[in-house]
């Protein structure tokens, strides 16, 4: 009976909600700067103490924490998992998972996916990375193209993360140009997109930077918070139409993976 008890004692820990528990219970000692009693961990990860109890058990046995007068902090066996895990970052370079991440999203979709990053000025967008669809008929744009903010998906995307004094600024500063028929120009209906991209976590323009070229964007950021750039649908209107919501959930499932990859939380 014993044998059996400590066999599925075994299987409990080594089970996904476990592994879950786990990485959450590691994330909250490294974001505190004291140590963290059983009961407040118990509290911020929603799990019984005597569950957590036993995690923090294998992970001393570990030295990736240890008990400080009934509390627990990170041992000195997480500090050199942090150090090998930064090495295996720098080895696999990060524009290496973006551009993973970009495969994915072209094979999940169909459609041709871009990297688009702003200048330093920020009135243009410039692609710098893309893979392009299978399909025969696709948009085509070529590494280093440029477009401006106010007509793109990845555009207003960038321009989301922006205050709205910023964007305010730049809308001032620029006279928009109709680059298609459906092409906005109203400044107050441009601000008004921006404000619904950031509201959504993502920008979806049609018919806007071109003629019959639907584009879905959201944003990619790295460990720090910083933005890497829009990652980008595109995608001809007519094949688009009936799955705008399809494609929005898409871009925005890849962006946050790719994200995570790179480190943000």
């Amino acid at each position: 009976m014993r044998d059996e008890a400590h066999r599925g004692e075994e299987r409990r820990g080594g089970s996904p909600q476990s592994v879950t528990r786990v990485i959450r219970l590691l994330e909250v000692l490294c974001a505190s700067t004291e140590p963290v009693s059983l009961a407040d961990l118990s509290r911020r990860l929603a799990t019984p103490k005597s569950s957590l109890a036993a995690l923090l058990r294998g992970l001393a046995d570990e030295d990736l924490v240890t008990a400080t007068e009934g509390a627990w902090r990170l041992g000195p066996g997480a500090f050199g998992l942090g150090s090998a895990l930064t090495e295996a970052r720098r080895r696999l370079h990060s524009s290496d998972l973006v551009r993973e991440g970009m495969r994915r999203l072209s094979d999940r979709s169909g459609e041709t996916v871009l990297l688009a990053v702003g200048d330093h000025e920020g009135d243009w967008v410039t692609y710098v990375d893309l893979v392009e669809s299978r399909n025969v008929v696709r948009y085509s744009v070529t590494i280093g193209d440029r477009r401006p903010f106010y007509a793109t998906a990845g555009g207003r995307a960038l321009l989301s993360t922006c205050s709205p004094a910023a964007v305010e600024a730049y809308l001032k500063r620029i006279v928009p140009q109709r680059l298609a028929h459906a092409t906005e120009i109203d400044r107050k209906a441009l601000a008004g997109a921006v404000d619904l991209a950031r509201a959504q976590g993502y920008a979806q323009t049609v018919d806007q930077a071109a003629e019959g070229v639907t584009g879905t964007a959201g944003i990619v950021r790295d460990a720090s918070g910083r933005v890497v750039g829009a990652l980008v649908i595109a995608a001809p209107s007519a094949r688009s139409q009936d799955r705008l919501d399809e494609l929005a959930r898409l871009v925005l499932d890849e962006a946050a993976a790719i994200s995570r990859s790179l480190g943000f939380r």
